[in-house]
């Protein structure tokens, strides 16, 4: 039976899962992902964590004993969290040393409340880094105006960093020069720079239902043509922002002493237009030195339908003359990516205070 992942993985992409359950882990389930070559590493935020503790009794031993211990919703989750990263990472750990520190990353990201805050956002880095103490770990850290300084500085500290919540393709620029800047401070203490991983999470369906909405109501033939085709157009575009920024010299001083490539991620690929086809981005963003985070349905989607194929420098021409004509239309590209931005900060948050009140109450009752 033909793997798409397999396939996929051929062509230069790497599948990473977005998603992380205790019973994944203790099941073998993730493990035969792993060693069937359908997943490379794994992605996790505050609402894969709230439906994993929510939705199971997984974790309802581990509640009652930090419960009882008189730990608050705050620490519960943290050993939680960290408890799964710790068995994911190690679990990942032979692929990563077999692809030479290429694949078998785990995500966990910042708490979402510091996406403001600089100097916060920093000193959670190093605590996650530390605490969760695998080579393997990806720590992420939100692509906002605060989070750039915390970027470049985490990774001239030596932190694998997974850069989130990133739309627009000005947002991105400032995303990999982050990268490498911190890099090149790292490299200027002397420090080795060949052990440093990241990756650049760009999201993409956000985009279409963000714009859909705006060309549905200008209702116009033109604007109506340009529906479910802007997130493909703006992350194609990006891709190419990709090939020019780490093709420079700048960045070939780096690779001469090891630098890795920040491999744009394509995050954000389920479907949320059911006339859309349901591996839409996943199809159309198919390219070399790239990633995909994939949630569970759009996973056995692709491997059922998916067709693996080097799609994301095809079209070019075409991906320009979308963004050009949604600018004709008077939609703001930019106004729209900043807006979404926002949007992503705030649902974060919020799903992290949702996860903290879920697991105040379960603790109590278990308690």
């Amino acid at each position: 039976m033909t793997n798409n992942a397999q396939d996929l993985y051929a062509l230069g992409q790497s599948i990473w899962y977005d998603n992380i359950e205790r019973r994944l882990l203790t099941n073998g389930e993730l493990k035969t992902m792993v060693e069937d070559g359908t997943i490379y590493g794994v992605t996790s935020n505050p609402s894969i964590f709230h439906n994993a503790i929510a939705n199971s009794s997984d974790y309802d031993g581990e509640l009652e004993r930090l419960a009882k211990d008189g730990l608050d919703a705050n620490a519960i989750f943290d050993q939680l969290a960290i408890q799964d990263i710790q068995a994911a990472t190690d679990l990942f750990l032979p692929l990563y040393e077999t692809t030479q520190a290429g694949d078998g990353y785990v995500s966990i990201e910042v708490h979402p409340d510091y996406a403001r805050d600089t100097e916060k956002t920093i000193s959670e880095a190093a605590r996650l880094w530390e605490a969760v103490a695998r080579p393997n770990l990806m720590v992420k850290i939100p692509a906002t105006r605060e989070g750039l300084p915390a970027i470049r500085q985490s990774i001239a500290a030596g932190i694998n960093i997974n850069i989130t919540l990133i739309f627009s393709q000005k947002r991105y620029i400032e995303v990999m020069e982050a990268y490498i800047a911190g890099l090149e401070d790292r490299l200027k203490m002397g420090e080795s720079i060949d052990n440093i991983a990241s990756v650049a999470s760009f999201f993409v369906s956000r985009i279409d239902s963000k714009i859909d909405k705006l060309l549905l109501a200008n209702g116009t033939p033109p604007a109506l043509d340009l529906m479910g085709k802007v997130a493909i157009a703006n992350a194609k575009q990006a891709y190419q922002l990709f090939g020019q920024t780490f093709a420079t010299e700048r960045f070939s001083v780096l690779a001469a002493a090891g630098a890795r490539k920040q491999r744009p991620l394509w995050a954000s690929t389920s479907t949320k237009n059911p006339e859309y086809s349901d591996v839409l981005y996943v199809d159309e963003l198919i390219g070399p030195e790239s990633v995909n985070t994939i949630p569970p349905k759009t996973l056995e989607a692709f491997k059922d339908h998916g067709h693996p194929a080097h799609k994301i420098e095809t079209e070019l021409e075409s991906a320009n003359e979308v963004i050009i004509s949604l600018e004709q239309l008077g939609i703001s590209l930019d106004d729209a990516t900043a807006q979404l931005e926002n949007d992503g900060v705030a649902a974060f948050s919020k799903a992290i205070h949702a996860l903290l009140a879920t697991i105040e109450e379960r603790s109590k009752t278990l308690a």
